[in-house]
């Protein structure tokens, strides 16, 4: 790790420490203070080979073998970089493995593992104080679904072995309400995600988030397509494209973001899904170079007003245009570079409510230059991205921040102090972000300075110990010659 990450990640824990804030997030019931790591069981980690038959990692259509088992023993990956919530997907028994052909609502997927292995990964999940989601396919199930079967329920046939339940008929919205009740109390699940929308009135989709809601307490109930139903959470096309579009490349149109604004904070800020083409795919069709286009993306991710998603294997720079090739197993051996950066991010985000919740205000934005403000009662956060060829500047008035202030970067631990004529200059390289906190300006901080001396004496001793090892090995390596 380069010497300039190494002093920006240790800025990220100094603050921290110097602001004395907890270490995580509490619940606090408002999707706003949540980030997502939305995963699929099958592609993310196979960790017992009790449930690999019929398994072919090879074929990227089959079951891949990842398990319930395999996303417990890799939760400490998803805790590292500071998610609120797992998302799993859907894990019903499936004709596949991401549950677009569900057969049994009352059965889980024999190649994730068996109940109480999801319910042991569900409890694991809580352990380490992290909510956990999962998908439930409302509209469109398996022809071959037990209902169906059955002659249970009305259906009609939607094409490629799929069908579609008769959305209007009340016996199918008693049993479907019923079910999606009994799945979120069955494994105390902290919300539900609904899918396959197409043809559910709003009132009956807020029938059932009532419902949930008064079954279980404090469960959020999601959805993955645009709806005027109440959801906690629901998709919003436009803001999302605006942000592709926004980093997609250096120089971009970025005067779509002036759609983001301080409400409504029931929607998401997203690049991409587990649905279409990766950001990564989009970047590479640009001929863009993905770590540096990631990395600003990422400052984007996890600072402008919303909920982060962030599918699994963005922090690899996973490709593909469409599923399956989007849904490579999950590689851990990989260069995680990226992984750092979301850490460090997610990490402030989490320590401040004004980066969750706070009041945002654009102060500049202009062909890719981009410098936005998010601010509570107690403290201003200033983000500024050049996203462009050139070394921007921007002058901000030092009444922006109050009296007696100074920037403090975060990232790169720049430091800006007011200008003679009240402003406060940000000058920014090329394709580079920094996140600035405004602090008081009345000379040392001795909280701030001790707890940087901590850091780096710690850090200081931590080098001292590598080179001592690596003194010995070479002693010993003459020694046996």
């Amino acid at each position: 790790m380069r010497v300039k990450q190494w002093l920006g990640r240790l800025g990220i824990a100094s603050l921290v420490l110097a602001l004395l804030l907890p270490a995580t997030v509490q619940a606090k019931g408002s999707m706003a203070d949540e980030s997502i790591y939305d995963l699929l069981v099958d592609r993310y980690n196979d960790a017992s080979q009790t449930n690999d038959e019929g398994v072919n990692p090879l074929d990227p259509y089959a079951f891949n073998g990842g398990d319930f088992e395999g996303v417990a023993t890799r939760l400490q990956h998803i805790l590292d970089m500071g998610f609120t919530i797992v998302s799993i997907g859907s894990v019903f028994s499936m004709e596949t493995y991401d549950g677009s052909r569900v057969l049994d609502y009352g059965k889980i997927e024999p190649h994730f593992g068996t109940e109480e292995e999801l319910q042991a990964l569900v409890t694991e999940i809580h352990k380490k104080k992290l909510k956990v989601i999962a998908d439930f396919p409302l509209g469109e199930v398996s022809e071959n679904h037990v209902w169906v079967k059955e002659g249970k329920l009305k259906s009609t046939p939607a094409g490629e072995g799929v069908v579609r339940w008769d959305a209007q008929d009340p016996a199918v919205q008693k049993e479907l309400k019923q079910a999606v009740i009994d799945f979120v109390s069955t494994y105390k699940l902290d919300g539900i995600r609904l899918t396959k929308l197409e043809g559910f009135s709003t009132d009956y989709l807020n029938d059932i988030i009532k419902s949930v809601e008064e079954k279980n307490p404090g469960a959020y109930v999601l959805s993955h397509e645009v709806s005027d139903a109440e959801f906690d959470l629901k998709p919003n096309s436009e803001r999302t494209e605006a942000l592709r579009q926004s980093f997609i490349e250096v120089n971009p149109d970025t005067s779509v973001l002036a759609q983001f604004s301080n409400d409504p904070h029931n929607e998401p800020v997203q690049f991409d899904d587990l649905i279409g083409s990766r950001f990564t795919y989009d970047i590479v069709e640009k001929r863009m170079f993905p770590p540096t286009r990631w990395k600003l993306a990422a400052t984007a991710l996890f600072t402008m007003p919303g909920t982060p998603i962030m599918p699994y294997g963005t922090e690899i720079a996973v490709n593909g245009k469409e599923a399956p090739e989007s849904h490579p197993l999950m590689n851990f051996k990989t260069d995680m570079e990226l992984k750092d950066r979301i850490a460090d991010l997610n990490g402030l985000r989490n320590q401040s409510e004004a980066l969750r919740t706070g009041d945002f205000k654009i102060l500049h934005n202009e062909n890719g230059f981009l410098v936005y403000t998010r601010s509570s009662e107690d403290e201003t956060w200033l983000i500024a991205i050049n996203n462009t060829d050139k070394t921007a500047n921007v002058a901000i008035p030092a009444e922006t921040f109050g009296k007696d202030k100074k920037l403090r970067g975060i990232l790169d631990s720049d430091l800006i102090r007011e200008s003679d004529d009240g402003f406060f200059r940000v000058v920014l390289d090329r394709e580079t972000e920094e996140i600035y906190i405004a602090d008081e300006d009345k000379g040392f901080n001795t909280p701030y300075l001790i707890a940087s001396i901590l850091v780096y004496v710690l850090f200081l001793g931590f080098l001292f110990l590598v080179i001592k090892k690596g003194r010995e090995r070479r002693r010993q390596d003459a020694k046996q010659k």
